[in-house]
Order: structure tokens, then C-alpha cells, then sequence
């Protein structure tokens, strides 16, 4: 179990993950500041929340919640989370989601849900406990499932409203309560695209911090019915030829990696 509150050492090398708000800070490099805090131009640590994190590499990484854009600290800049996957370090960008949901996990939590009183950080696990009430909370993590289907040498892609113009992506939801991961892939496909699925099989998953999902990651082959795109989800969707792929997301998410994997199997047939 990671304690959270483990006080970093002066002269023990680690890396940093600053965030603020949604953003986390980078080096010229565009990776986070690594070293030891001696010989970093950090302001002094004692004003700040710092969060144990785990290790990444063999080194201590460290949470340090900082203000909005907070000039204490140089060298570097406040940059969207999402960038971090332009550096092609999935640990990084992993342990940065980690950073980013924890930070708002004791944001979000400063008082009690159930009676209001104000919450207090437990030092021995990740946690927040109302002295109050006994009500204790942990960090939300929400499970979504998400798939690449194919039929035959197609995928079927789709553009959700949010998506970055012109990029398409495989099918995505959260998972209900009292819900399979099965079910709610079943679900999610019928109610998004008007079809039913067959063969499937987990491949991955991936932390997904925007804001707390973790993404369980399927293939699948299309069983039956016509493709009817819902319009309240979905801005557009179709069969797309593997060979002929409209922008897809980028290397180090999921969706990626799952499009690999059903081109994949499309190739060896």
C-alpha cells in the first residue's frame, strides 16, 4: 500500500509532477522535472500539498499541488495534460493522470458529503476521513468500456462530439451499475450504433484521467444489423476499410492500440 505522505529527501532523485488545475509542468524538454530537490529551483515545499505517488523508473515520484500557473516555479511552463502523450512515454503520462486525479481527489473533498464537516487527509493509505461522521472517502475511479469491431476488413469508427475535428475513434462507454463489462459492451454498441457484436475479447486497459476513467479495452466482430448512428452521442460514423483509415487517435492512448490490434487480425485472415 503507498502511503501518501512519505516526506521527500532533500537529496534522494525523484521526479515531480506540479499540477495545477488541469495542467501539469514541464521542463524545456517537455518531460517533468527529475532530481534531486536540492538541486532544483523549487520554491520552499513546506507551503505546498505534497503527495507520494509511487515509483516510476526507480525513482520517487511526488505530487506537488500548486496554484493556478503558479510563477514559484521556473524553468518551464504549465502545459495541458493531454500534451504529455506528444512525448511518447506512456509511464510519464501515466503517472501525470495519476498526479492529476489525485490532486482533484483532495480538492474535491475538502468536506464531508455527508454532513459537512471539513475532512481530514489520512497518512497511512490514499484517503480523506470525517472525524465528525466516521465517512471516508477514497479516489473515484469510473470504468468505461471500449472497443475496436470489425467486419470483415472494415472497423467501425465514430466521431463523438468532443473528439478533435476530423479524427475518428472505436466505441466507448461508461459501465452501469449492476453491469458486466460484457453487458455494457453489448449496451453501449447496440444504443451507439443500432448493431449487435459477437467474439469478444479483452486485450488491454489503460488510466484514462479525463477525469477518472479506466478504460477496459475490447476487439469484437459484428454479429448483425444495419449501422443507425445515434445523433445525441455521436456526431458521425461508418465502416471504414482498414486500408483507408480517416485520422485516428494518437500512439499512447488505447484507442490506438486497439485499432492496431484489429488490424491485426483483419491481416491474418
Amino acid at each position: 500500500m503507498v502511503k501518501p505522505y512519505v516526506k521527500p529527501s532533500k537529496d534522494e532523485p525523484a521526479r515531480w509532477f506540479i499540477c495545477s488545475a488541469g495542467d501539469v509542468f514541464v521542463t524545456e524538454n517537455g518531460n517533468v522535472p527529475s532530481g534531486a530537490m536540492a538541486s532544483l529551483n523549487f520554491p520552499d515545499l513546506s507551503q505546498y500539498t505534497v503527495v507520494y505517488l509511487g515509483e516510476l523508473r526507480e525513482r520517487p515520484c511526488y505530487l506537488i499541488v500548486a496554484d493556478l500557473n503558479d510563477p514559484a516555479f521556473v524553468g518551464g511552463e504549465f502545459v495541458p495534460l493531454r500534451s504529455l502523450l506528444s512525448v511518447h512515454d506512456e509511464e510519464q503520462f501515466a503517472m501525470a493522470g495519476r498526479a492529476r486525479q489525485v490532486m482533484d481527489f483532495l480538492n474535491q473533498h475538502r468536506f464531508c458529503g455527508r454532513c459537512g464537516a471539513r475532512m481530514q487527509a489520512v497518512d497511512w493509505e490514499l484517503a480523506m476521513h470525517c472525524q465528525q461522521c466516521n465517512h471516508r472517502c477514497y479516489p473515484r475511479v469510473s470504468p468505461c468500456i471500449i472497443v475496436a469491431i470489425r467486419k470483415e476488413n472494415a472497423l467501425l469508427l465514430a466521431r463523438g462530439k468532443r473528439h478533435k475535428q476530423g479524427v475518428y475513434s472505436v466505441l466507448a462507454g461508461f459501465v452501469e451499475p449492476g453491469e458486466s463489462l460484457e453487458q455494457a459492451l453489448a449496451r453501449e454498441v447496440h444504443e451507439e450504433a443500432g448493431i449487435e457484436v459477437c467474439d469478444i475479447e479483452y486485450q488491454l486497459s489503460q488510466p484514462w484521467p479525463f477525469p477518472h476513467s479506466l478504460m477496459m479495452g475490447f476487439t469484437a466482430q459484428w454479429q448483425s444489423g444495419d449501422l443507425h448512428i445515434d445523433p445525441v452521442e455521436l456526431e458521425a460514423g461508418d465502416w471504414f476499410a482498414i486500408d483507408d483509415l480517416p485520422d485516428t487517435p494518437p500512439e499512447g492512448t488505447i484507442a490506438h492500440r486497439l485499432i492496431e490490434f484489429a488490424i491485426g487480425k483483419a491481416q491474418q485472415e
